[in-house]
């Protein structure tokens, strides 16, 4: 039997990610948006937690003139969501919804969890609720858009702007991608209330796996012999483990980003992905022969500018710049064998023939930027300015080496790296 390949009207992708620079998955997104956008201009919609109600966003731009009237209608539901641009290459539509106003129907909403799909929230604790609460308001959201496109078909549209982004035609199809435990709650409450909507849950790393990782226990060498559920009470993430493991069996399709995954997936979580989506870097994410030359030396000063000022050190522009950056996971992220890196070099330190600066871009669990060293930062300023002349005039003359691309801007999977 042949397969018919179909491309869908609308698509929906959510993540705890969008607009929201916290790990991994935001590079994923932002590096193919260009992609989907040149493919479908405005059909598809970028949907995130929105965090900036106080403040502006500065990887978004709200844009009040979009879908004015689908707004107006969620206000009434409800719902609290901002529409604009997400500011990445191809600036697709992004949805940014509020779902605090959700905490107070948490019990309920884990109520209908249980009794629709048994998902156990009963040992839920620290960030499961916030990104439930999210993944409920963001299907909401979505469920909300639908009936209002469906509304839009009937009547043959509202105006002529709307006109460019909303199709009419005697029907629709859409798809709802939702990446990560995080957002599963929203995949099983359109399931159920909207099942027309075709849903995809990715998930690029099982709960469980990272846990048994996270807590020294050989993962790979043992896969064959765990039991999912009994290693998620063993490690105390029942709840995370329960949410992701029933999203992927009621999915429409149930997708994973490499073969070693797709294997942990089947033994921990009892499912066979029905498809592997591998990574990857649109080609334009690391500017190319004088751009990055520019880029490089701009992040370098910044980089040394702000931790002569924390350290009250004098690093000059022959430091050699190490870092590691992500999520605040130790081992996963090799966090503990960085460190043991950088002492064993420390040891060593009589055998250097430059400064070496070694950077944990890490964050986690901080409020804000210390005024402390804001306040060392901005009395650099006036040094700073002083040079800046001499600097702008030695940028200028890059040699034009620097217009022979470098090898790490050619697209690589996500894999690989």
């Amino acid at each position: 039997m042949s397969k018919d390949n179909v491309l869908p009207d609308y698509i929906f992708e959510a993540s705890w990610e969008v607009c929201n620079k916290v790990g991994g998955i935001y590079t994923v997104l932002s590096t193919r948006a260009k992609t989907l956008q040149d493919m479908m201009p405005d059909h598809i919609f970028f949907v995130g937690p929105d965090f900036w109600q106080e403040k502006e966003n500065p990887l978004f731009v709200e844009d009040k003139k979009l879908f004015t009237v689908w707004r107006e209608r969620a206000a009434t539901e409800n719902l609290a969501v901002r529409v604009g641009r997400w500011q990445v290459p191809g600036k697709p539509i992004a949805f940014l919804v509020d779902f605090r106003p959700f905490f107070a129907y948490k019990n309920d909403i884990y109520g209908a969890l249980w009794r629709d799909f048994q998902v156990d929230s009963l040992h839920a604790y620290g960030d499961y609720d916030e990104a439930s609460m999210f993944s409920y308001a963001a299907a909401r959201v979505v469920e909300s858009f639908y009936h209002y496109l469906d509304d839009c078909r009937l009547k043959n549209g509202e105006s002529q702007t709307q006109s460019s982004i909303i199709s009419h035609q005697t029907s629709f199809k859409v798809i709802y991608q939702a990446h990560e435990w995080m957002t599963g709650l929203g995949v099983l409450y359109l399931q159920k209330h909207v099942p027309q909507i075709a849903s995809i849950f990715t998930t690029h790393a099982t709960t469980i796996g990272r846990s048994i990782a996270g807590n020294g226990k050989p993962l790979y060498q043992y896969l064959f012999a765990y039991n999912g559920n009994q290693m998620a009470g063993e490690l105390n993430v029942e709840s995370k483990h329960s949410i992701e493991r029933q999203t992927a069996h009621h999915a429409d399709c149930f997708t994973t980003v490499s073969d070693v995954t797709a294997r942990e997936c089947m033994e921990l979580l009892d499912k066979q992905p029905d498809e592997v989506l591998p990574n990857g870097f649109e080609m334009d994410f690391v500017p190319q022969g004088r751009k990055f030359a520019l880029a490089r030396n701009k992040a370098r000063r910044r980089i040394l500018d702000v931790a002569n000022a924390l350290m009250g050190t004098e690093m000059t522009d022959d430091t050699l710049i190490i870092s590691t950056s992500g999520r605040y996971e130790w081992k996963n992220k090799g966090i503990d064998v960085y460190l043991e890196g950088m002492d064993r070099l420390r040891q060593r330190a009589e055998e250097l023939k430059r400064p070496v600066l070694a950077l944990v871009e890490v964050p986690a669990w901080q409020a804000g930027p210390r005024e402390d060293l804001k306040l060392k930062i901005e009395s650099l300023k006036l040094k700073i300015d002083g040079s800046s002349l001499a600097r702008s005039t030695s940028e200028e003359s890059v040699s034009n080496e620097a217009d022979t691309p470098h090898s790490s801007q050619l697209s690589t999977p996500a894999s690989q790296l």
